[in-house]
């Protein structure tokens, strides 16, 4: 069984080629973020999910298989 990545379950290689797209990362970042409950994160990421932020998910999903808690409350 494939390895689940982290936008909404879907297979580990389908979210890393969303990951390495700039804004399907930022807009699924964001809509992950809500769909979790945390609010104030999905905020952060449609205001600042460019640049840094994107580059630490992209790292991070292709090592850990999930992108930044830039709030992990």
């Amino acid at each position: 069984m494939a390895r689940k990545g982290d936008y909404f379950g879907l297979a580990y290689i389908v979210s890393l080629i969303l990951a390495i797209i700039p804004v399907t990362s930022w807009i699924l970042g964001a809509i992950t973020r809500f769909s979790e409950g945390k609010i104030v994160a999905g905020i952060l990421r449609l205001l600042l999910g460019w640049g840094i932020i994107w580059l630490c998910d992209l790292i991070l999903m292709i090592f850990s298989k999930h992108i930044l808690r830039l709030l992990p409350v």
